[in-house]
């Protein structure tokens, strides 16, 4: 996230009068074992790392040659083409581990044929986990780009299984089809212990949007469904109308109307939250949806949400579910400091209608087709995500696929010169995957990067899609976001230590940082001042906001690593990650995890590093 003036880069030593850390025994007991370790079990899926451990028919399947693009990175899998009678495979042995409640195979596809037929299929592509068939795909299925195909293979758990393509041709006319970044994505509940208090719960957003010719208008459509998981009744919701702080109630930017399955009340928090009460009351595990015409007017700058030159940037443009939990309704005022979202794991399904001219990079695996003339749909689908957020512009994209599978691309506005789009791939490559080593493996599919030198704050993630300057330590930091506030959310306005020292501490680690002189010079402003004070708080303390949250907090990770123990403290992030995967964190949770993984009383800890809760 961001700080001001400039977010990730906190380059500066740190201090402490009384370091008890250091004085305390690094002894550990281990903590309860995860149910589940989210992973990727794939391996070389996007083929960029040779053929092993991929089998396949022929030595030119797994290839870069001419005639054929990558989805990410240079390499793919090149199944048929010859035209005339042919087949070929491409198999991987895979094991899906057990103890998870979810297993996912997706890939990504193209298929381009030389056949006229409309109704005929004469050239397949068979799609095979064990001896069962997830989809079989023919000429028909032709497309001008990469689709993405995904499976649910829950069922394979505890097995070892092969994972295989097949493609069939037939005497004539030539069927190719593409595969490209494979994974089969593993991890637990979805639902952790103690979310049913929170409310309204597993939200889904229909969203249909068409933009005017600059990308800077949207109007259209949004819906959104969603279940009381609490024992309270719920006659009422709210809307975070979060980009009205971006004008005024006079002029907003973001426009809700034509409200249906519900009555839409006054606005709030100077219009940026909107009450709509519910036509009955929902009861425990009741669901009910709403619907509303949006309109959204990108104001000039270049910010989360503006436009700089040609290119707009949409975060936090979407209306989305406030959340009630048992301090009640959450309706905190947008901070430009920092953060305010709290929202819970949703899913997105949303169509954005715009010119052909302008790239879309957005949340979620995305999809183009053609629509209208000189226009393009970008129908991006995205599940357990927070927040949805886009951009639009003729921007220069560079893709690639991490080591581990993740496809990873980056939108260079004008300006940004071909070496420095190199560099933010390279190092959002190495980024994903140092993180999904030590949290889990990343699951939102592909990661964009929108990268833009004339960000004032540095940068700004949201799930799948980062803005950020050129610069190799905010990049790292705002992909360490997918973790801490993506995957793992907190409440962002009450604690937004959850996610800024934790995504630093993560930053340190990918980059071999030990925190080894994080105390130097420090000064408390007051006794007020703490790690975990909210944004109520740093609001009126604006100038000491990055230097406690982000510095001190990342110190105190340092710190308790040391109490604990480099190993201890590797499984405590990742199983603490596990058990809060797509559900909300807090500081009483985290203390007592940690004390969980030590036999050390740490109640003087917290006290010396200011972290209450």
């Amino acid at each position: 996230m961001r700080s001001t003036p400039h977010k990730a880069l906190v380059a500066s030593a740190f201090a402490i009068a009384a370091l008890v850390a250091a004085a305390l025994p690094a002894t550990s007991a281990a903590a309860a074992p995860a149910a589940c370790t989210p992973a990727q079990v794939v391996t070389n899926g996007g083929f960029e790392s040779g053929t092993s451990p991929w089998s396949q028919s022929q030595t030119s399947v797994i290839t870069n040659r001419a005639g054929q693009s990558a989805h990410g990175g240079t390499y793919f899998a090149w199944l048929n083409g010859v035209g005339s009678a042919h087949t070929d495979t491409l198999t991987q042995s895979v094991t899906v581990p057990s103890g998870c409640s979810s297993a996912s195979l997706s890939f990504w596809l193209h298929v381009g044929t030389a056949e006229t037929t409309t109704s005929t299929k004469y050239d397949k592509l068979t799609a095979k986990i064990g001896s069962t068939t997830l989809a079989t795909y023919s000429n028909l299925d032709k497309n001008t780009g990469y689709a993405q195909k995904a499976f649910d293979v829950s069922a394979f758990a505890g097995q070892t299984v092969t994972l295989a393509f097949t493609g069939t041709e037939d005497s004539s006319l030539q069927t190719s089809f593409v595969v490209d970044d494979v994974a089969l994505s593993i991890s637990g509940t979805t639902t952790p212990p103690g979310d049913s208090t929170r409310t309204p719960a597993a939200p889904a957003y229909t969203v249909n949007l068409s933009s005017n010719a600059a990308g800077t208008d949207w109007t259209g459509h949004e819906s959104a469904s969603f279940t009381n998981a609490s024992a309270s009744p719920l006659s009422e919701v709210y809307l975070r109308l979060w980009d009205n702080y971006h004008g005024t109630c006079a002029a907003m930017p973001i426009v809700v109307s034509n409200v249906t399955g519900g009555t839409a009340g006054a606005l709030s928090v100077n219009c940026t939250a909107l009450k709509i009460d519910l036509p009955a009351p929902l009861t425990q595990g009741q669901s009910a949806t709403i619907g509303f015409d949006l309109g959204i007017t990108v104001p000039s700058g270049a910010d989360r949400f503006g436009y700089d030159g040609a290119f707009s940037m949409v975060g936090n443009a979407l209306p989305v579910l406030a959340v009630r939990d048992a301090a009640g309704w959450h309706l905190d005022p947008y901070t430009n400091n920092g953060e305010s979202f709290y929202s819970l794991a949703s899913d997105f399904n949303v169509t954005l209608d715009h010119p052909t001219s302008l790239l879309v990079p957005a949340t979620g695996a995305s999809v183009d087709t053609p629509g209208t003339s000189g226009r393009t749909v970008t129908t991006a689908t995205a599940t357990k995500v927070r927040d949805f957020a886009w951009a639009a512009g003729p921007f220069s994209k560079l893709s690639g696929t991490s080591a581990a599978g993740t496809p990873v691309n980056i939108y260079s506005v004008s300006g940004i010169s071909a070496s420095d789009s190199q560099s933010m791939l390279t190092t959002a490559k190495s980024a994903v995957d140092a993180h999904s080593a030590r949290f889990g493996a990343y699951p939102y599919g592909e990661l964009d990067a929108v990268i833009d030198n004339n960000y004032w704050f540095g940068g700004m993630e949201y799930p799948g899609f980062v803005l950020d300057l050129v610069s190799t330590t905010a990049l790292t930091h705002e992909i360490a976001h997918q973790w801490w506030y993506g995957i793992v959310g907190d409440d962002e306005y009450t604690s937004p230590w959850l996610d800024e020292s934790f995504t630093d501490y993560a930053t340190d680690l990918a980059q071999n940082k030990t925190g080894a002189s994080c105390w130097n010079s420090v000064s408390w402003a007051s006794s007020a001042e703490k790690i975990s004070n909210s944004m109520a708080y740093w609001d009126t303390h604006s100038s000491r906001y990055s230097t406690v949250v982000y510095g001190y907090g990342k110190c105190a990770l340092h710190d308790l690593r040391r109490v604990l123990g480099d190993t201890a403290m590797a499984k405590l992030l990742k199983d603490y990650a596990t058990s809060h995967w797509y559900g909300v964190s807090t500081t009483a949770e985290f203390k007592a995890a940690a004390q969980a993984a030590t036999t050390t009383d740490l109640t003087s800890f917290w006290t010396t590093h200011r972290i209450d809760g």
